[in-house]
């Protein structure tokens, strides 16, 4: 990679899920001078040694004011705590430019194996719990260290440290709460990763192709520290992502793309020697397996202490990490009785939070104004201020679920999330393409699954390095297809909101042995609205009349429909029961809209193409394992929606 285009990926993918948490380029930095960090903080670096020796390059920020004590914000991050050198500084620090202005102790850590620190890379490395000595170590062991550290021998701490972060960043301050260290008393772990084989690279099982650019990101081996990047991403060398993917056919042809030669014994170079080992793991371990159980960190969200507050944050559009803030927060709530843990979650893509552009616009779709300023400015500051320089009791003059409800565009409050006053609602996928609310004659509706003409994820004709506008894309264009199954209400003649998740019980058949199945709810528009004129993002070949907003959407690869450790295959044209869970929504579908449900059996290139012939391993199997399909969706199929009364 060339020293130009390195610099530009930075800087585009700063609020990204890569580099989010920097928040480079943004109106916030212009809010404050280009000099504040320089003219108000001294920056050093300095190698922190963990339990095993191993020495973690760490920067630290520290107001020039001594005249009292501050508060430790940490952010540890596998995207590089850079710029490196004496003299050179961000010109943004922290979660967000109030807590930067009012001073606080700003750190940030590059993970082990990672930039500059020592050691070697895991991706999302397994937390050992009741470790027997100095030689067991994990995220969680370094974080405690790290602050044991820091609270001894950074000079004007006041003893409490906060961590936070944004996407992987996140993750890591998910592992901070975990076994952590007394001076711990506040983390905002946000768009955080949860489980690998339900974030990001996988959903349910399937695997996201769409991130096939990023893995080398996080596969490329090294042990020595670096202050320049050693990996390099794929060139696909088009436009038309969706024709590359089509082209190449089985997974097994993009090995290619995967494998290194070593210089020196130490740094990869792009040809023919070793694997991306991050490739390589996705590749051997198609099913969830103590592999990706041990990665997991949701699982261990009983061993959080109710001495740390946390708050959950994400977006409701978010394309990479929906599943792991919501189950965070979840898994918190159910073991944690006494603890402070409260969900915020907007109208957002991955860490639009982050960024203060007044606007906030997700995909074509336009939500308000200055959401994300109120959330930096009323919650985020308010919430590490008062466990970090206030009196820290659970009376934060916060609710427990901050969330804005996407269709009537507000924010809203309550003391539970999903709130205590919601209740189920069952809807059947019915005959002639309704939703109803009573189940009819049961039959079946077919449609063809063609290997060779997948069901496109977005109508855009482009290539990018993760997808994210697809989570409000207009889908009518998918509704037009007939391997496209919709199911609809009449037009509603009240407000209907839900508020929590949403549970998709298909019986389906196929003529083969495997599929895939997608579940996406949709908000259609009425046919005489008119575009909002604070959007000026959005498509030019659009109208807002009957637009189809997805609201949500998910995919199971239905070998997984009993057990994600355990796939089995289908029986030809028999009738199958496939649960699909999607993740929770808060969205008001207006008097005057519709509610819509489409069903689909392939997703491209967001997921791969699955054979619809079953074989032990996807990533393994060959062109003629391939075929053509038809399948069946049978009208006693139901979508149970948790509504708020």
């Amino acid at each position: 990679m060339n020293k130009s285009y390195l610099k530009l990926f930075s800087l585009l993918v700063a609020v990204t899920l890569f580099l989010a948490c920097n928040k480079t380029g943004t109106t916030e930095q212009k809010e404050a001078k280009d000099t504040f960090v320089q003219d108000n903080y001294t920056k050093i670096e300095v190698d922190i040694p963990m339990r095993d020796g191993v020495k973690l390059h760490t920067t630290i920020y520290s107001p020039k004011d001594k005249s009292k004590t501050y508060p430790i914000l940490m952010q540890r991050t596998p995207y590089s705590s850079r710029p490196y050198g004496e003299g050179e500084m961000r010109k943004s620090i922290g979660p967000n430019v109030n807590l930067m202005k009012e001073g606080n102790i700003i750190v940030y850590q590059d993970v082990r194996g990672r930039w500059m620190s020592e050691g070697v890379y895991d991706n999302m490395r397994a937390y050992i719990p009741n470790k027997k000595d100095s030689t067991q170590v994990d995220e969680s062991s370094d974080t405690y260290d790290t602050i044991e550290w820091l609270v001894n021998n950074v000079e004007n701490n006041n003893g409490k440290v906060g961590t936070w972060g944004i996407s992987y960043p996140g993750h890591y301050a998910t592992t901070s709460t975990i076994d952590a260290h007394p001076a711990l008393k506040a983390a905002s772990p946000q768009a955080c990763i949860g489980d690998f084989f339900f974030d990001d690279f996988h959903h349910n099982g399937a695997f996201l192709l769409s991130y096939f650019k990023a893995i080398s990101l996080f596969g490329t081996y090294k042990d020595t520290p670096t202050d320049t990047a050693w990996y390099s991403f794929p060139e696909m060398n088009t436009e038309d992502q969706y024709q590359f993917f089509l082209d190449k056919g089985p997974l097994t042809n993009l090995n290619e793309y995967f494998q290194y030669e070593l210089l020196d014994n130490k740094t990869p170079k792009s040809k023919n020697r070793i694997d991306d080992f991050f490739w390589k793991e996705i590749t051997e371990h198609p099913n969830y397996d103590s592999v990706w159980q041990s990665k997991g960190i949701i699982q261990h969200m009983n061993k959080v202490p109710s001495t740390v507050a946390t708050m959950i944050v994400g977006g409701w559009f978010d394309a990479e990490d929906l599943y792991g803030p919501l189950e965070t927060y979840k898994g918190i709530e159910k073991h944690g009785k006494d603890n402070y843990n409260t969900l915020v979650f907007g109208p957002w893509d991955h860490g639009a939070w982050a960024r203060r552009r007044g606007k906030n616009i997700v995909g074509n779709y336009y939500f308000g104004d200055s959401i994300s300023e109120f959330f930096q400015d009323k919650i985020e500051t308010k919430f590490f201020n008062h466990f970090l320089k206030g009196n820290g009791s659970k009376n934060s003059g916060l609710p427990e679920a901050y969330v804005f409800d996407s269709g009537k565009k507000e924010w809203a409050t309550f003391d539970s999330w999903p709130p205590k006053n919601a209740s189920t609602k069952t809807m059947y996928l019915s005959g002639d393409q309704k939703l109803t609310s009573s189940k009819e004659v049961e039959k079946g509706i077919q449609f063809v699954s063609d290997i060779k003409r997948p069901v496109p994820y977005s109508e855009d004709i482009k290539t990018v390095f993760t997808p994210r506008k697809y989570m409000t894309d207009d889908q009518r264009f998918a509704a037009r297809r007939p391997d496209v199954l919709v199911f609809e209400t009449d037009i509603l003649t009240e407000d209907l909101t839900l508020a929590g998740n949403i549970l998709a019980n298909l019986k389906v058949a196929t003529t083969g042995t495997a599929a895939d199945w997608i579940v996406k709810v949709i908000d259609v528009h009425p046919t005489k609205a008119k575009n909002d004129e604070k959007n000026d993002s959005f498509q030019k070949h659009l109208k807002i009349s009957n637009y189809h907003l997805m609201v949500r959407s998910e995919v199971i690869r239905g070998r997984f429909r009993n057990s994600f450790s355990k796939p089995e295959p289908f029986i030809p044209n028999e009738k199958t029961m496939v649960n699909l869970t999607l993740q929770d929504v808060f969205h008001t579908f207006k008097k005057g809209h519709k509610l819509q449900i489409q069903v689909q059996s392939t997703w491209f290139p967001l997921i791969d193409l699955n054979p619809q012939t079953y074989v032990e391993n996807i990533y393994k199997a060959k062109k003629e394992d391939f075929k053509t399909q038809t399948h069946t969706v049978f009208t006693d199929s139901n979508i149970e929606f948790t509504v708020l009364k």
